[in-house]
């Protein structure tokens, strides 16, 4: 992981978008160990204590410094297996994928998870979440490969324990071969939870309990599952009406549409947020924001799948808890969380028009929306005194000098080129290069991955 962070970073001359409170536009952020200690306009010394000689400057100078990115949902294990099925619906793709995820194990698990989170963070990401939900046996502690590829990294992270029960000879999608037994999987959580979930202030770890999605898991281990959860204090999270085959299947299968079925179960509530929920109905949208739970948005994926665009716009305006999130590699490839900021608020305008998202919203998406999600908005996703120093400082000079209002040039082109990325007042990634571990082994550990699970299954 990183050094020790320095006594105190100062960041001047930035234009600092605190997304909570008003926008400075030439200003500073003052650091002390891992928390933000004053914001403000004009240099450090007028807003703060005597900046000690052996602070180190950051100059701000045509960047634009924001808090750091969340994403709010992902599969890191997917990194190894991306293209399957490019052409696919969502249960077309999983269908093509499942006989491929079965031949992880704890190397392909690592591998793929360290170039994952190295490209997550070199694209402005702080915390992260990863809901894993296949576990072969006797392939190696797959959870543990990918928490120590986390601390490689140094970024927040929160590993959903993920499951699935329900084979296809009960009904499910997934085949019997890559399911696992209730008890077993129940066991399996409570242990991961008791060797590895932080609830301090400042935690670079917490866990979440994550059944996979109502089509590969059981009614009993939904309810058992957040029996648990809400045993340990911990957060729920599943993948819900991401597709139209989806609410089939339930309806079919349960009598109810898919959130219809979650509520039901007690599933909703301000401690869940689930991913996708792209057909939500109105009363799906109102009972959203009456339990405050949370959305993990994943325009690309979404796209990718030709599952459609999700009611985001309605939710917000609702008054219901909104994050975006990469989701897997496998159905979006290459994407980073600061390039979902762009398509979710181009998707959102194509589907209800021009004033559907702002480039300001859709960065509150990627900030503060998901560290509500993940039950940190005391900590991360703002630039406020006594918040943990997560912060993202993005190049805006050269070609972005043509556009004048920085947060637009941020979020309607090209992702601009990271200056630096800080994760609790330590350097993770400083011009463009990653400082925890290597970009290139970091790419290459990918690669290893594909061409190791690959060659299992062939």
């Amino acid at each position: 992981m990183t050094d020790p962070a320095p006594r105190r970073v100062v960041i001047e001359n930035a234009y600092v978008v605190p997304v909570a409170g008003a926008e400075i536009p030439a200003g500073h952020v003052v650091i002390e160990g891992d928390r933000i200690v004053a914001v403000g306009p004009g240099a450090a010394e007028g807003a703060a204590d005597a900046v000690p000689a052996d602070a180190e400057r950051i100059d701000g100078s045509g960047c634009l410094a924001t808090p750091g990115l969340v994403n709010t949902h992902h599969h890191l294990y997917q990194w190894a297996a991306q293209g399957v099925t490019p052409d696919g619906t969502l249960f077309d793709w999983l269908v093509a994928s499942y006989p491929l995820w079965a031949g992880l194990d704890a190397e392909v698990v690592h591998g793929a998870a360290t170039a994952g989170l190295a490209w997550l963070a070199a694209s402005g990401c702080t915390t992260t979440t990863d809901h894993h939900y296949i576990f072969p046996k006797g392939r190696g502690d797959l959870f543990d490969a990918e928490i120590e590829a986390a601390w490689r990294v140094g970024v927040r992270f929160h590993p959903c324990r993920g499951s699935m029960d329900r084979g296809r000879s009960q009904g499910g999608l997934p085949p019997d071969e890559i399911v696992e037994d209730v008890d077993e999987i129940l066991a399996a959580t409570e242990d991961a939870i008791r060797k590895y979930h932080d609830p301090s202030f400042g935690s670079m770890l917490r866990i979440a309990v994550a059944p996979c999605s109502p089509f590969s898991v059981s009614g009993e281990l939904m309810t058992r599952s957040a029996e648990l959860a809400r045993s340990h204090g911990v957060r729920l999270h599943t993948h819900i009406a991401e597709s139209r085959d989806e609410d089939e299947h339930c309806v079919a299968q349960f009598g109810v549409p898919p959130v219809e079925y979650l509520d039901q179960l007690g599933w909703l509530g301000p401690d869940v947020w689930l991913a996708h929920a792209v057909h939500l109905t109105d009363k799906d949208v109102r009972r959203f924001a009456e339990t405050g739970t949370g959305t993990a948005h994943c325009p690309s994926s979404n796209g990718r799948l030709g599952s459609g665009i999700a009611r985001i716009s309605d939710l917000l305006r609702a008054g219901a808890t909104v994050g975006l999130g990469v989701d897997g590699a496998a159905s979006s490839e290459m994407t980073t969380l600061a390039g979902e900021i762009r398509t979710a608020m181009l998707m959102q305008r194509a589907r209800y028009g021009p004033r559907a998202l702002t480039a300001r919203q859709a960065l509150e998406l990627a900030t503060l929306g998901g560290a509500r999600c993940l039950g940190r908005d005391a900590e991360i996703g703002t630039l406020e005194p006594g918040k943990l120093a997560d912060v993202a400082l993005w190049r805006l000079d050269g070609f972005y000098d043509a556009i004048d209002d920085p947060v637009v040039a941020f979020a309607y082109g090209r992702t601009p080129p990271l200056a630096r990325l800080l994760v609790g007042g330590r350097t993770l990634v400083e011009d463009g290069e990653l400082r925890t571990v290597s970009g290139t082994e970091a790419a290459q550990a990918g690669a290893a991955a594909h061409r190791r699970l690959m060659s299992a299954v062939r």
